[in-house]
């Protein structure tokens, strides 16, 4: 089962990569100018611009898939796996985007160095720019590859090499041409692209004869036990995984690409080339607000349809034999439902999940390719380097984080598995990246253990054969890393007091965890400006971040309740959604930001 695309769908593709080749080429000159025009696009940008390439971003190939595999198996409440981060979205949108904006660093790693002092400090910033920018990176990339094999195979019958050959080098050619400014003006073009594309393709599935309609979807026995949003309370287990770990552990203590606790990555990245702290906040909300409440439901829809096309995965297997075998899984539904796509809108759905994949593999690559550049090339092996060099290392860098990527990703077989390696990988380490910017006594060994101790828990895990399930290893793993991590902060040195009050003096997180530094500081005669008003809007600021939860929960359910018919639910919803959403708007407009 293959498609045939007509000139029509062709002639849509070739122009979708025209356009992302041409924005490329428009920008390079500006971007390569210096390292902040290359990977910060000048300290410049508007939180439109900036949101709107977060969730373009976040709008991966294999997200689709993902959700699929995830409302297969689990049902729509299933996604409490990953809807749990909308907590650590809204603590970065209202407590942590000004501090990181405020903190002026070019990468999340440079703040390793103005955080804390030591020979410590400089080894764990150059070791995570290796950790995070090419292993973690290229894991994170090869996931989003397999999703582009997946879909090259079921949808144009081709190769794993051929699909990873023809994404990849028009992605690569603008990304080391553009910059951080291309790869933000592309993935604003790719984001309506990608949102017209999953719509068109949830209204084809419902129109097909094997579902004939919305009301018959629902009505069908199979799906109706797949439509509750939260899981059934009588079924403890499932309960347990999908809703009340993610909800009380997994959000604060985990550390996962795009939701990091405090923010992190390709997310600090967008705010710190922000024009101001406004501009910070501004998008990381509308982010989470587009991220949680406006996407899902196409994705959630063509999952429920393909329960009925393809009901088991010997029928995708049979539907598509020239798959290998170890590829075929739940995911492979979502690509295999575009095959009912028509002329025309066939073309404009391949372009948007090659859009998708082409703005998650951009950012990814130039974030990572900054990490390399800026956090170890500049700062261990040639300090002097030129703004040129430095550009040109980040082309480079670029390059080879791509090829490894697409090599790795020939060795994958499921997103949901590598989604649940990396969630076990960082477990652990999210409450210290949330308390670092408000607890003095934390220092540089107190990260590395954390880092340490959850990556061999996690290798523990994955190799020894436990008999205990994932979600039961998540929190042992959070708990003996949170342990670990804390007692190591307590018996080692903290930073020394010149480097805590410099931090304190750029970023002024204010509250009770930096009262001893402002003490002492006083002490030393180190000035710290007035810090009487430091954090006195943190009970503003943590109202904003209940009522940012409850917004969008009410968006996201409201739709679903429209779709589902509830219609007294839905208008309950809708109805605190906007209510939330301007008590937001006004507590906000008296937030100390700049």
């Amino acid at each position: 089962m293959t498609l045939a695309l007509s000139w029509i769908d062709w002639a849509i593709i070739a122009i979708f990569f025209v356009i992302s080749l041409v924005i490329g080429l428009l920008v390079a000159k500006d971007a390569g100018k210096s390292t902040e025009d290359f990977f910060l696009s000048g300290r410049n940008m508007p939180w439109w611009l900036l949101g709107v390439s977060m969730v373009a971003t976040t709008f991966s190939a294999d997200t689709p898939n993902l959700v699929t595999d995830i409302v297969r198996q689990n049902g729509v409440a299933g996604n409490w796996a990953w809807w749990a981060f909308l907590l650590t979205g809204m603590f970065t949108v209202f407590i942590y985007a000004k501090l990181w904006r405020r903190s002026k660093v070019v990468t999340d790693l440079e703040f390793y160095e103005l955080r804390y002092s030591g020979k410590e400090a400089a080894f764990i910033r150059g070791f995570r720019a290796i950790y995070l920018g090419v292993f973690f990176n290229v894991m994170i990339m090869a996931t989003v590859c397999l999703a582009a094999i997946k879909i090259g195979g079921v949808m144009l019958n081709l190769s794993p090499v051929q699909t990873l050959l023809i994404a990849s080098i028009v992605t690569v050619v603008y990304s080391s041409l553009g910059g951080l400014k291309g790869v933000l003006y592309t993935d604003f073009f790719q984001f309506f692209i990608a949102m017209i594309g999953s719509i068109g393709a949830a209204i084809v599935a419902l129109n097909l004869p094997q579902i004939n309609g919305l009301d018959n979807l629902l009505a069908n026995e199979v799906v109706k036990t797949k439509l509750n949003f939260i899981p059934d309370f009588t079924d403890t287990k499932n309960l347990v995984i999908i809703f009340i770990i993610p909800l009380a552990v997994q959000w604060w203590s985990v550390w996962y690409p795009g939701a990091e606790p405090g923010g992190g990555g390709y997310i600090a990245q967008r705010m710190l080339s922000a024009k101001n702290e406004r501009h910070a906040i501004g998008a990381t909300l509308f982010f989470n607000i587009a991220h949680y409440a406006l996407r899902p439901w196409p994705w959630i829809i063509v999952a429920l349809c393909s329960m009925l096309v393809f009901p088991d995965i010997p029928s995708l297997q049979k539907a598509f034999p020239h798959i290998p075998a170890n590829v075929v899984k739940n995911d492979l539904a979502y690509p295999a439902m575009m095959t009912f796509l028509p002329t025309g809108l066939l073309g404009i759905v391949v372009a948007s999940l090659i859009a998708a994949f082409m703005s998650t593999i951009s950012t990814q690559l130039n974030w990572g390719s900054s990490y390399i550049t800026n956090d170890f090339y500049l700062r261990f092996l040639n300090p002097q380097a030129t703004e040129k060099q430095l550009v040109n290392i980040g082309r480079i860098s670029t390059v080879v984080l791509m090829i490894f990527a697409a090599v790795l990703a020939l060795f994958l077989e499921n997103a949901l598995s590598a989604f649940n390696i990396l969630l076990q990988i960082g477990a652990g380490t999210g409450l210290l990246f949330l308390l670092r910017w408000f607890w003095w006594r934390i220092n540089a060994w107190s990260e590395i253990t954390a880092m340490v101790v959850s990556f061999i828990i996690a290798l523990y895990f994955q190799f020894s054969g436990s008999a205990l399930e994932g979600h039961w290893q998540l929190c042992i793993g959070v708990l003996i890393t949170t342990i670990a991590w804390v007692s190591v902060a307590l018996l080692t040195q903290p930073a020394d007091l010149q480097t805590l009050a410099n931090f304190y003096k750029t970023t002024r997180p204010g509250g009770i965890g930096w009262q001893k530094v402002i003490k002492d500081a006083k002490v030393a005669n180190i000035d710290l400006g007035d810090t009487e008003n430091d954090g006195r809007g943190i009970a503003q600021e943590l109202l904003c971040v209940f009522l940012g939860c409850v917004a969008v929960y009410s968006a996201l359910f409201a739709t679903g309740s429209w779709i589902y018919g509830n219609t007294v639910v839905a208008l309950v919803l809708s109805i605190l959604a906007l209510v939330g959403g301007y008590a937001i708007f006004r507590i906000w407009s008296n937030l100390k930001a700049n």
